[in-house]
C-alpha cells in the first residue's frame, strides 16, 4: 500500500473495529469484537514531564500517540505529556509521523490534526509570545489506515494548573490556547473506530 497515494491509503482504510470500552484507571483501552473485527487495546505509557520554555520539543515513542498533557506554572513550569500505544488483537497499530508543522504564537494559537490523525510531539520556546509546533501521524493496522470519529473539545482549563486525559478510548487531535499561563487552554479528542 505504500505505493498508493495517502487518499487512496485512506480509503483502502475503510473497516469496522468496534466500538470502545475502556477503563482510564488500568491505563489499558479494550474494545469488543464487532463482526469479522478484532479488540483494540489504548496501553499507557510512562508520563514523562519536561520544560517547554527551553524549546524542548516532545515526540511520543515509537508507535505510541498523544492521550493527554498536564502544565504547572509559568513557561518554566513542568509540562507531563501521556503517550499510548495501541494494540488490535495483541498487534501493534503502526504509527505513521508526518512532518512538524510551522510554528504559530501561543498566545493565540489553535491546532486541529488532519482529518484521521492524531498528535504525537508539541514542540514550544519562550514564553506565551513564543512558538508551538506539533507533529501528527496517521495509524494503520495490517496496512489499512485507521479512522477516527466523534471529536469533540474539552476545557477551557487554565494553562498553568491544567491537566487533560482523553477519556476512555480517545486519542488527543488538537489544543488551542490564548493569553499567557493564566488564559484558557482547551483539547480536542477523537475515538479510534478503525
Amino acid at each position: 500500500m505504500a505505493s498508493l497515494p495517502r487518499i487512496g491509503r485512506r480509503a483502502a482504510a475503510v473497516g469496522a473495529l468496534g466500538v470502545l470500552v475502556t477503563t482510564l484507571g488500568t491505563g489499558v483501552a479494550t474494545a469488543k469484537p464487532a463482526g469479522p473485527t478484532g479488540v483494540i487495546r489504548i496501553i499507557a505509557g510512562v508520563p514523562q514531564t519536561i520544560t517547554e520554555s527551553n524549546g524542548t520539543a516532545f515526540q511520543c515513542p515509537t508507535n505510541y500517540v498523544m492521550i493527554g498533557r498536564a502544565h504547572s506554572g509559568d513557561e518554566n513550569g513542568g509540562t507531563t505529556y501521556y503517550c499510548a500505544r495501541i494494540l488490535i488483537d495483541g498487534y501493534q497499530v503502526t504509527v505513521n509521523p508526518e512532518p512538524w508543522t510551522n510554528g504559530q504564537k501561543e498566545s493565540t494559537s489553535s491546532f486541529t490534526a488532519p482529518e484521521d490523525e492524531v498528535i504525537i510531539g508539541r514542540q514550544h520556546s519562550g514564553d506565551e509570545n513564543g512558538n508551538t509546533s506539533y507533529r501528527t501521524a496517521y495509524l494503520t493496522y495490517q496496512g489499512r489506515e485507521l479512522t477516527l470519529q466523534n471529536q469533540h473539545t474539552v476545557g477551557p482549563y487554565r494553562e498553568s494548573s491544567s491537566s487533560s486525559t482523553a477519556a476512555a478510548g480517545e486519542l488527543m487531535v488538537g489544543r488551542s490556547h490564548s493569553g499567557d499561563e493564566n488564559g484558557n487552554t482547551y483539547y480536542q479528542y477523537a475515538a479510534l473506530v478503525g
